[in-house]
């Protein structure tokens, strides 16, 4: 079976992805390697053994190391999945705020999220950008995927070459996150913050 590798960051939907291609047929794998204090050091030695034991693998250390897995999985399927840089960072903080893992440390280079949300939002949209410049024009072997907009299954069937569910719709995992009120969540000095940062990169500020 094709290896299916998708490369969006964490609170971008994985899970709503993964359990997707669970009812797809696909066995699936991750976040992998999350407490290891090690990861830098153990991440290639963990995933050329899970490799070998799953089809398809989400969330981190994944994203971080697309360029390896294409050069050494070739014909391999790559899914980015995108969310807005508001809701994104607004999920990172509420979900995860001063909890430190040595997984972000590596992918971040700070290990919360909280009162470091300018680190994760360069980090996430800069990976996104090299991410659609590295799979540029490889659109049998690229998808991008944004979750809540309603053509999932018809976008991503055919593009692993699979019958699209008649029975069942596809799988939101956390479609609550959709319906609150997004800021309800932050502390004032985030928002504000988080203002200042979209500001300066040119990007529509919270509502």
């Amino acid at each position: 079976m094709t290896k299916v590798f998708c490369i969006g960051f964490h609170k971008t939907g994985t899970k709503s992805l993964a359990s997707a291609l669970r009812i797809l047929g696909y066995s699936v794998t991750g976040p992998n390697g999350v407490a290891d204090p090690d990861i830098a050091s153990n991440v290639h030695a963990l995933t050329e053994r899970l490799v070998k034991k799953y089809d398809a693998f989400q969330d981190n250390p994944w994203p971080i190391l697309y360029r390896e897995l294409d050069e050494k999985y070739p014909a391999s399927k790559f899914i980015l999945t995108l969310r807005p840089t508001n809701a994104w960072i607004r999920s990172q903080v509420r979900h995860f705020g001063e909890r430190s893992t040595p997984m972000r440390t590596w992918i971040y280079g700070v290990g919360c999220p909280k009162g470091n949300e300018a680190i994760y939002i360069a980090r996430y949209e800069k990976h996104n950008a090299d991410v659609q410049a590295y799979f540029r024009d490889r659109p049998t072997e690229f998808l991008v995927l944004t979750l809540g907009e309603g053509n999932e299954w018809e976008r991503l069937c055919p593009f692993l070459g699979r019958e699209i569910p008649t029975d069942m719709p596809f799988p939101h995992r956390n479609r609550a996150e959709v319906r609150e009120n997004p800021d309800r969540h932050l502390i004032p000095s985030t928002r504000r913050l988080l203002k200042r940062v979209m500001k300066r990169s040119g990007k529509s500020a919270l509502p």
